[in-house]
């Protein structure tokens, strides 16, 4: 059965064009643990920014599971490795000049994914690529070492009917090939009440889905206990 990680970047960006003082992230991961979400993430740039330093260490002290989505970059490991989340998504993106994080560009021979994946891997912190759901991707996540994939489902929610459904039975096949190769399969990427069901059922074999927007949106109408229990029951039947 899939768990629900609940995405927290709103927050930080609310604040900074807010200009707040904070963005109460310690408050928010205290109420998703209480409502039973299964981990709590934050998108980390090179830049930091929205996403700041404090932010990831206010969460790692607040949230019972953390996880952390970046891109493959050296300068970040210092605060990985300090901070040592439950799992490290490595993706493309994630900063003004390269826009929202993204599904990470597999090249042959990429040595610096590859040195960040062993330095994860020698200090005992379990990795995950962003991926597009295709078999080369998959394939080129575990030639690198990684230990599971997230597929990036953005691009496919908002697509029309027929569409969606050629790009659902390519994730149904990328997700064979993944738990065939015993990589650990996420999903995630502009998931939201009315979407999560279909791409679920197209990735039988996930433990981990990943919302953040639409979950949140729906928070500031109805609470932080309800929207995650409705957005659980969808992911958990």
């Amino acid at each position: 059965m899939a768990q629900l990680t609940l995405a927290l970047d709103a927050l930080p960006i609310l604040r900074e064009a807010a200009g707040a003082p904070t963005s109460q992230l310690g408050a928010a991961a205290t109420l998703a643990d209480l409502a039973g979400v299964g981990a709590l993430r934050l998108g980390i740039s090179e830049e930091l920014r929205p996403v700041k330093e404090a932010d990831v260490r206010e969460l790692r002290a607040s949230a019972r599971r953390l996880e952390l989505r970046m891109p493959p970059s050296q300068s970040l490991l210092k605060l990985v490795l300090e901070t040592r989340p439950d799992l490290t998504v490595l993706a493309s993106g994630g900063s003004a000049g390269a826009g929202p994080f993204g599904p990470i560009e597999l090249r042959s021979r990429d040595t610096a994914l590859v040195s960040v994946v062993r330095t994860l891997d020698e200090a005992g912190l379990a990795s995950a690529l962003l991926v597009s759901p295709e078999l080369d991707a998959v394939k080129a996540a575990h030639a690198v070492g990684a230990g599971g994939v997230e597929f990036y489902t953005g691009a496919t929610v908002d697509l029309p009917a027929e569409e969606r459904r050629s790009e659902l039975e390519g994730l149904f096949d990328a997700a064979r090939l993944a738990a065939k190769l015993r990589l650990e399969i996420g999903i995630g990427g502009r998931l939201g009440f009315d979407t999560v069901g279909e791409v679920l059922a197209a990735a039988p074999g996930a433990t981990r889905v990943v919302a953040g927007r639409a979950l949140l949106s729906r928070s500031i109408l109805v609470g932080v206990d309800r929207a995650v229990g409705d957005f659980r029951a969808l992911v958990e039947r």
